[in-house]
């Protein structure tokens, strides 16, 4: 089993990619987890773009869901040691790009912010158009469920992994 190492230091470290969701103990830590394992396979310098999670309305300290737990072990990942983040003004400004579950937590971030950040994508954004863009929540839902969310962000991901070349390819030429 890999343990995926997602950037849980309070401070934001500048060009990090960010995944939220809204209390970051089910949909965020799993979608961070996945796409740091997807960019660890990655030359550089997607290899070395961190991952870090947090939720718009999250409590700092809250443990990752079992259900996200189990989800993740299914596929060889291990999020167990997680705890919840909130979402800070440093964790967006210095983000690269902020990937968020539902068009909810578009609008939330958009609200909190001023200006409001340039970079937030759904993270199934950049799929095809007949799919559906958002990622329900889970919570509370049974295993099965915690399952289907994690697919649909295994889906996504290359998807991402390429809007994420072209992103850093634009800011290597800057």
């Amino acid at each position: 089993m890999e343990t995926v190492s997602v950037s849980h230091r309070p401070m934001a470290e500048p060009g990090h990619i960010l995944a939220v969701c809204t209390a970051n103990i089910c949909r965020s830590p799993m979608a961070g987890a996945l796409l740091q394992h997807a960019l660890k396979a990655q030359p550089e310098p997607l290899k070395s773009l961190k991952v870090m999670t947090a939720g718009v309305a999250a409590r700092p300290g809250d443990p990752v869901t079992d259900h996200s737990v189990y989800a993740l072990k299914k596929v060889g990942l291990d999020i167990a040691r997680h705890t919840s983040r909130p979402l800070t003004a440093d964790l967006v400004r210095d983000a690269l790009a902020i990937f968020v579950m539902t068009e909810s937590h578009r609008a939330m971030i958009n609200l909190m912010y001023d200006p409001p950040p340039q970079h937030v994508h759904l993270f199934r954004e950049f799929m095809p158009r007949d799919v559906d863009k958002e990622i329900c929540d889970p919570y509370g839902g049974p295993v099965q469920l915690y399952e289907a969310c994690r697919d649909e962000m295994v889906e996504a991901i290359p998807s991402l992994v390429d809007f994420l070349k072209s992103l850093t390819a634009k800011s290597a030429t800057r």
